[in-house]
């Protein structure tokens, strides 16, 4: 918007000073004193030539006459009664005469060399219709034609609001994928980008919350099965044992209701968030050591080992969600692992780079995209009977986005699993 303001300010101002100086030219020489009173020019030359058949002496009596006859405000003067310079009273010889102009309005002096050393000095009226039509005409001629050069500005935002109005009202109706398509010709590039942001941002919502609603409903039901089968047998139940075994299951029941309810309400409020990053600096090394030192009880458990390839680069992201994302693609590994793990970390240009393999069973190819689905879980996962709800790695995803970065999964030539790859933009270049 800033680039239309000043856009639309600059071209105003400069067509108002071009087309203001091309009417003024125009008006002086449409409306020069020559050209006005060429009519009174000729009258008063004709005078002149009647006047060098009178004699010396009747010349003053003789223009009275011709000034009582023609009703005109005609005199008869000596020439160096007029302070005049030079210049200008050569001017007077001149074809047409010279035309002078006071407070009162302009009088015409003429004078030839049969009446030199005098001259002609007639009073002219300036027609005050004429003058006023003709500044009504210039008004009238600046105000269409500067609506014309704003047409030329304003017309292109015309068009492109109007297609942003179209897209909006497609969104409205419920084409979440409505979008306009921008143009580097354009006013409004910074609103076009906001709008298709905003429409990406609630076209991804949307479908979160589609496919949360989905599979909640889907996993919801085996626990709500279970509890209701437990309620019915210990209702029907006299053995005081059995009872107790029931009331058991059935609160393992509600705990992993619960436990998933936590999880998916979580997941929902995740990308609140997303503006709400605090960045700080760190070195890498001893980031990850710290993390791989949490994580050690969970690896001896497994009988897991870890291989760690750091460099000691200082990295600047949000280090909570940060560690709760390369957490996650550990947590992953050590999910499908069979004995080994290798984690790699490393700054290349202006992004961090991080690496995580398994010697696990590896993500098939049409699987991918999916593995960073919210709620989507491998069925050889190990925790599946466990509080896992395959939002581990969507939450990776989440993290990576937020850093203006990404998250792929491929083959790993090395351990023969899965082989992740998280990379995180460096926008701060900070000084170890």
């Amino acid at each position: 918007m800033k680039k239309f303001y000043i856009s639309l300010l600059s071209s105003a101002l400069l067509s108002i000073i071009i087309l203001g100086w091309l009417i003024d030219a125009f008006s002086q020489q449409a409306h020069s004193p020559q050209d006005e009173f060429s009519v009174q020019s000729k009258v008063i030359a004709g005078f002149s030539q009647q006047l060098q058949a009178v004699a010396l002496a009747e010349r003053s009596h003789f223009v009275k006459q011709l000034a009582t006859d023609f009703k005109l405000p005609l005199e008869y003067k000596l020439t160096d009664s007029v302070a005049l310079a030079p210049a200008l009273q050569q001017q007077m010889y001149n074809h047409g005469g010279l035309i002078l102009e006071d407070q009162q309005g302009f009088y015409l002096l003429y004078s030839s060399q049969a009446i030199s050393p005098y001259h002609l000095a007639m009073r002219l009226e300036r027609s005050f219709e004429h003058e006023q039509r003709n500044d009504i005409m210039l008004t009238l001629l600046f105000y269409a034609a500067l609506c014309v050069v704003m047409g030329f500005i304003i017309l292109p935002l015309g068009r492109r609001l109007t297609q942003l109005n179209e897209a909006a009202k497609k969104f409205a109706a419920g084409d979440v994928h409505a979008r306009i398509k921008v143009s580097h010709f354009t006013y409004i590039k910074d609103v076009e980008l906001t709008f298709n942001r905003m429409a990406s941002q609630i076209e991804k919502l949307v479908a979160e919350n589609k496919l949360m609603a989905s599979s909640l409903s889907h996993d919801i039901r085996t626990p709500i099965a279970c509890l209701r089968f437990g309620l019915d047998a210990a209702l029907e139940c006299a053995d005081k044992t059995k009872l107790k075994q029931y009331l058991t299951r059935m609160e393992n029941d509600l705990d992993q209701m619960e436990s998933m309810l936590k999880s998916y309400l979580a997941f929902a409020t995740l990308e609140q968030n997303a503006n709400r990053l605090t960045y700080s600096t760190t070195s890498l090394k001893s980031y990850f050591e710290d993390i791989l030192t949490q994580l050690a009880p969970k690896l001896q458990a497994r009988n897991l080992s870890v291989q760690l390839s750091c460099s000691d680069d200082v990295i600047y992201a949000d280090l909570h969600w940060l560690a709760r994302a390369v957490t996650n693609l550990i947590n992953n590994a050590c999910d499908f692992a069979a004995q080994h793990i290798y984690i790699s970390a490393a700054l290349n240009e202006h992004e961090l780079i991080i690496n995580v393999e398994d010697d696990g069973p590896g993500v098939a190819n049409e699987n991918a995209a999916k593995v960073f689905s919210p709620f989507y879980r491998e069925k050889n996962h190990r925790n599946r009977a466990d509080q896992s709800y395959g939002l581990g790695l969507a939450i990776v995803a989440k993290v990576a986005d937020w850093h203006h970065g990404d998250v792929q999964v491929s083959h790993s030539c090395y351990l023969g699993g899965a082989y992740f790859t998280l990379k995180i933009a460096q926008h701060h270049h900070p000084v170890k």
